[in-house]
């Protein structure tokens, strides 16, 4: 049965904010919490950046009925791999349900700010592909020593493992990471705009590739960004904390301020074109509904932005998820 999941922006809201939506999310009916981490936000105007790790600590706390997992981090520079799978065993210890680690290759706004080059994505892919063998290597209780290109580990062990099985979802984007999710990943984590193109040219490739290594068909957690606005005006009010995330130089600038100007230079029907956007409820299920009818999703995260946050989350679980789940 689909799990369905209310996405946390990070990068839009602060941490106490967080936590009161996520109260209303569970009372709303949701079954998990998926959160975004970032050091920077996508823009330097209507936005946050909280460290992700302790707000999921937090929520574990407060919201011990719903699962947990990020969407998605990146365990290549900043923080290494070990110290990630510390934090996420950490989250499975204090949570009675399941956390979901969800990673991916990341985007400049993580690594520059601290003084790390970013490289093209082949680099990028590569450590991904060490990180996470780190990372599998220690939540099996292994006590690691580890040679790697990029990274190296001496005699690392958690020494506060996890207690349940956590699985690992890989964000991919086109066929290269949906392959090394396919291989190297429990599950695809994929941001569907149309959907003809991302069965195409994402999670084909990835079921190919399951075939090929004679594995277990792969697990598909997928989320769609929509704006909820009845209006222009309130539309792009509800955007404006994530407009950078549509600039073409989003995944190598370092800077929200600079993603603000980009964003901003373009007509602001060009920038929302780039997001789902509906009205209604009904809007909303045309929407969602080839998720859960045509994907086949494992985890369908609602990614969705409004001028009332906290009522358009209780509109959703009192009118929307029901649709979804029949």
């Amino acid at each position: 049965m689909t799990k369905f999941s209310y996405f946390l922006g990070s990068e839009q809201w602060q941490p106490e904010d967080l936590i009161k939506h996520a109260v209303i999310a569970k009372d709303a009916g949701f079954d998990m919490l998926t959160i975004s981490e970032h050091f920077h936000p996508w823009v330097d105007d209507y936005s946050a950046s909280n460290f992700t790790w302790s707000t999921l600590g937090a929520l574990a706390n407060t919201i011990p009925q719903l699962d947990l997992g990020t969407g998605v981090t990146t365990p290549l520079w900043r923080i290494h791999p070990g110290v990630i799978a510390q934090a996420a065993a950490t989250i499975d210890r204090l949570t009675p349900k399941t956390f979901h680690l969800g990673v991916g290759t990341g985007e400049n706004i993580n690594e520059g700010p601290l003084g790390y080059n970013f490289p093209n994505y082949e680099e990028r892919k590569d450590r991904l592909i060490e990180a996470l063998k780190i990372i599998k290597s220690l939540f099996s209780g292994e006590k690691l020593t580890f040679e790697g290109k990029y990274y190296q580990t001496n005699k690392a062990k958690l020494y506060s493992p996890p207690i349940k099985k956590i699985p690992i979802w890989l964000a991919a984007g086109g066929p290269k990471s949906s392959q090394v999710a396919a291989e190297y990943a429990d599950g695809l984590m994929i941001s569907v705009k149309d959907p003809k193109t991302a069965y195409e040219n994402v999670i084909e490739p990835a079921r190919l590739k399951t075939k090929e290594l004679k594995k277990d068909e792969m697990s598909i957690h997928t989320y769609r960004w929509t704006m909820f606005a009845e209006s222009d005006e309130e539309a792009w009010t509800a955007l404006r904390s994530w407009r950078g995330l549509r600039a073409p130089n989003r995944l190598n600038e370092l800077d929200p301020e600079a993603l603000r100007i980009e964003a901003d230079s373009f007509p602001k029907e060009e920038i929302m074109s780039k997001f789902s956007r509906a009205s209604s409820i009904a809007e909303l299920e045309t929407i969602y509904k080839p998720l859960v009818e045509e994907f086949n999703s494992e985890i369908i995260t609602i990614q969705i932005s409004s001028i009332n946050q906290e009522e358009t989350i209780k509109l959703l679980g009192k009118e929307l998820l029901p649709k979804l789940r029949k």
